[in-house]
């Protein structure tokens, strides 16, 4: 569910939001659209593939076996929903047709498409060769450039289709504080991200009692 949302959220965010000077304007619902309803689903899908790529890497026998038969088809699944979302868009939305198809962004937006492809490509392979890791990496790259198409379309209307990064952000000494927080947890979630993940490092084996 908490996928599902996060796409459906994701979905009215690319869609657009209603604003008359800075003040929003739209209906209660113009979040629930077909559009939005679909990246919904798709996030789900993104997730359970990263998930498959995970298990594969952190479990063994027959639990890995299924998840090494399981993950080409969401991997199919997932390009799929790129292709579908790739068409959409723009076609939906002649502000975004305008950037993807204009310079530069262009020249930065054109490799997406291509590294998608063999991304997706080198997962599959990889479930057939049976590799533990290389599957869950080459659908994190995947989860990446999904991400940095999005930022290449809307950049830089942070309340799409209208309010820029600039005319939204906080005065100066909202951010500078802001800054001296993040510089202050930032560091100490990545020490005790890290940990856990050090911790946790060895697989999931059957009949053993945890990790040693």
């Amino acid at each position: 569910l908490s996928s599902f949302f996060q796409g459906l959220i994701l979905g009215a965010y690319i869609q657009g939001i209603k604003t008359t000077n800075g003040i929003y304007t739209g209906g209660g619902l113009d979040w629930l659209t077909p559009f939005s309803l679909f990246t919904g689903l798709s996030v789900v899908v993104l997730y359970a593939t990263l998930g498959c790529g995970w298990l594969i890497f952190k479990t063994e026998k027959m639990l890995q076996n299924r998840m090494f038969e399981l993950m080409p088809k969401l991997l199919i699944s997932l390009l799929v929903i790129f292709v579908c979302v790739s068409i959409y868009t723009p076609l939906a939305h002649h502000q975004i047709a305008e950037r993807w198809f204009s310079q530069p962004q262009l020249f930065y937006f054109s490799p997406v498409p291509v590294l998608v492809l063999l991304f997706t490509f080198l997962a599959i392979k990889a479930c057939k060769q049976r590799k533990e890791f290389l599957p869950f990496i080459y659908t994190l790259a995947l989860v990446i450039l999904a991400y940095s198409g999005f930022l290449i379309s809307l950049w830089p209307y942070v309340i799409p289709p209208s309010v820029t990064i600039w005319e939204a952000a906080a005065p100066a000494s909202s951010q500078l504080f802001a800054l001296i927080g993040a510089l202050i947890l930032i560091p100490i979630i990545l020490i005790y991200t890290g940990l856990s993940y050090w911790v946790f490092r060895d697989k999931v084996r059957v009949g053993d009692e945890g990790y040693h």
